[in-house]
């Protein structure tokens, strides 16, 4: 069974432009603080090893494997009625 954690935080490719690449996703608080690759992230999701959501105004909302139009893939969240990609408004994380 894959665990589950909640994405709190992202590191951009290009800090300057909302629409870049994610390159990193995190959570935790304190001492127990992650941080994985997106790369990373987007195998222990095809591998069953992880699950990942963020919460957005009090609700989970699951975080998917997409493929842009040129192949890659990429982390995004399920379309909501709030944003079409919750990822993207997530805080930078600390370094």
């Amino acid at each position: 069974m894959a665990d589950r954690h909640q994405i709190t935080c992202i590191v951009k490719s290009d800090r300057m432009n909302p629409h870049e690449a994610i390159e990193y996703v995190g959570g935790g608080i304190g001492t127990n603080r992650w941080k994985v690759t997106q790369q990373r992230a987007i195998q222990g999701i095809e591998n069953r090893e992880w699950l990942f959501f963020v919460n957005q105004g009090g609700r989970e909302v699951d975080v998917i494997i997409a493929t842009s139009q040129w192949g890659h893939k990429y982390l995004k969240t399920r379309a909501d009625r709030a944003h079409e990609n919750n990822l993207l408004s997530l805080t930078t994380c600390p370094l």
